[in-house]
């Protein structure tokens, strides 16, 4: 029986070529593999037959749009996910989907090897074979751009010299990818860092700078899951398409930003993620006012090394795992609702509301009704900084009172 490769499959030029490409390299046959996460575009079905028109053996399609909202999106939203506080792991979450349906479909065919098509100095190609090595440390990994000299120009002379079903006329300066979590945009003239983007990069968002009406969206949490828009309940795919949709039209969610990427070189990026900033932004507020303050200070630190964590590939690893715990135990009364105004590319909170809230209006308050015993705050001053002063009392019998001469009139 012939060996079988398994292909990461967009329905692309380059990963439709590379079909027949790895085919010639290899003398192995190829098994397409589309795996949908709501980047949009062609159906599964016509992504399925362009493979087996450009000589792939088998396709395997998997609708994985409610998996990956569900299993995917949905722990980066609880994790508040956002790499170098600006880029929410667009690529970077799914990534680790697609992974699980490639090491399926290879067991599936009696593949013995995955392909890949990215290149080799972006992130995605740790990603992918960091995760096929976790889940099927069997196989082996190649990719047709960075191992078999499969470049653009090649793969437009490919298609056209192989009459395959593709589009190779299109000119499009941009590499981008896509899901229902955002979109991410590079390369072109967006490599030179002084350039700002123009209005064709961006197509989840519409121009902040022209608004329509501001529009109020209250938000439902169930321990950290959207489960309904203005009292409607959503899945948590709706939730994501739904504020893609609403926060998108206001121009929220743009993100311009020099990236430290895994490889160590930085790269410029632009992303728009109008539902998942919008939702980041209201679970932040609700875990304000759900979580313990030392609970939320600590569950800061796992955030930024889960985010980093998922960044670098590590979706699989035993502690990225060990965090999920933490951070699914944080979850636990992260319940209510967050009134967000979306407007002019900003998602403004205005209102929460929770049964599981730690604010107390009778504590807050300074006016009649204030719960809050004042007297009991000057022993806690005494103690809260009894070691600072043991600590300065120290410093002036060793070195003597500090020069307060230089400060002037301290009178005023």
């Amino acid at each position: 029986m012939t060996d079988r490769i398994v292909l990461a499959y967009s329905g692309g030029l380059d990963t439709s070529v590379a079909i027949g490409w790895i085919a010639e390299a290899t003398g192995q046959e190829v098994v397409a593999v589309a795996v949908d996460v709501g980047q949009g575009g062609e159906s599964l079905e016509t992504v399925r037959q362009r493979a087996l028109d450009c000589g792939a053996v088998e396709a395997y399609v998997a609708d994985a749009r409610h998996e990956f909202a569900d299993q995917y999106c949905m722990p980066t939203l609880k994790a508040n996910g956002l790499y170098m506080d600006s880029y929410p792991l667009v690529s970077a979450i799914s990534r680790p989907v697609i992974t699980k349906h490639l090491v399926a479909a290879a067991q599936q065919f009696g593949a013995s090897t995955v392909a890949h098509g990215c290149t080799g100095k972006g992130n995605d190609q740790v990603r992918f074979e960091v995760g096929i090595q976790t889940l099927g440390p069997e196989l082996k990994c190649i990719a047709p751009v960075r191992d078999l000299a499969l470049t653009r120009e090649l793969a437009i002379e490919y298609a056209e010299k192989h009459n395959l079903p593709i589009e190779t006329t299109k000119k499009n300066p941009f590499s981008i990818d896509q899901n229902v979590w955002g979109r991410a945009v590079e390369t072109g003239f967006l490599e030179d860092i002084w350039n700002g983007p123009t209005k064709d990069v961006y197509d989840y968002t519409e121009d902040p700078s022209f608004p329509p009406s501001p529009d109020v969206v209250t938000i439902t949490f169930d321990q950290g899951v959207p489960v309904a828009l203005d009292g409607q309940t959503v899945t948590a795919l709706e939730a994501i398409e739904q504020l893609n949709r609403r926060a998108g039209a206001q121009g929220v969610g743009r993100i311009d930003i020099v990236e430290d990427r895994l490889v160590g070189i930085k790269s410029r990026e632009i992303y728009e993620a109008p539902g998942a900033m919008a939702l980041i932004a209201a679970h932040r507020e609700l875990e304000n006012i759900t979580l313990e303050r030392e609970q939320a200070r600590f569950k800061k630190t796992v955030d930024q090394r889960w985010t980093e964590l998922v960044y670098d590939g590590q979706w699989f690893s035993p502690l990225k795992r060990n965090l999920d715990a933490f951070i699914d135990e944080t979850q636990k009364y992260v319940s209510g609702e967050i009134r967000l105004e979306l407007h002019g590319g900003r998602a403004t909170v205005q209102g929460r509301r929770s049964e599981t809230s730690l604010y107390d209006f009778n504590l807050a308050t300074y006016d009649a009704g204030d719960a809050f015993d004042q007297s009991s705050a000057r022993g806690f001053i005494d103690i809260f900084g009894l070691s600072s002063k043991v600590a300065s009392q120290r410093e002036q019998r060793i070195h003597g009172k500090p020069d307060f001469s230089g400060l002037g009139n301290l009178d005023r």
